[in-house]
């Protein structure tokens, strides 16, 4: 099967930086990859996103501040934030969207890390 195992976040204060990365453990091949978060009393939403040809999309809101890496040959993908501020205080998960089975990609989710940036 497929199991995503986040790593990092945590708390730091506004003007600082934190990484996470995601491991992907799967016989499967990976096409997209991605961070989102949730904060509370909010919706999940994209915070970035690489394809299997390293092309990245990012949020307005973490352009410039956020970047997002992959390497396929660990199936990990990491994100550096920099310049966090309060507003960047969320659930952070991972995303893969893994083909499962010929033309068909199901998406799987890491279980969250917190990362709190303090003002």
């Amino acid at each position: 099967q497929v199991q995503l195992v986040e790593s990092g976040g945590g708390l730091v204060q506004a003007g600082g930086s934190l990484s996470l990365s995601c491991a992907a453990g799967t016989p499967y091949r990976i096409n997209t990859m991605g961070w989102y978060r949730q904060a509370p009393g909010k919706q999940r939403e994209l915070v970035a996103t690489i394809t299997s040809g390293d092309n990245t999309n990012y949020a307005d809101s973490v352009k410039g501040r956020f970047t997002i890496s992959r390497d396929s040959a660990k199936e990990t993908v990491y994100l550096q934030m920099n310049s966090l501020t309060p507003e960047d205080t969320a659930v952070y998960y991972c995303n893969a969207k893994v083909v499962v089975r010929f033309n068909y990609e199901r998406d799987y989710w890491g279980q969250g890390t917190q990362v709190t940036v303090s003002s």
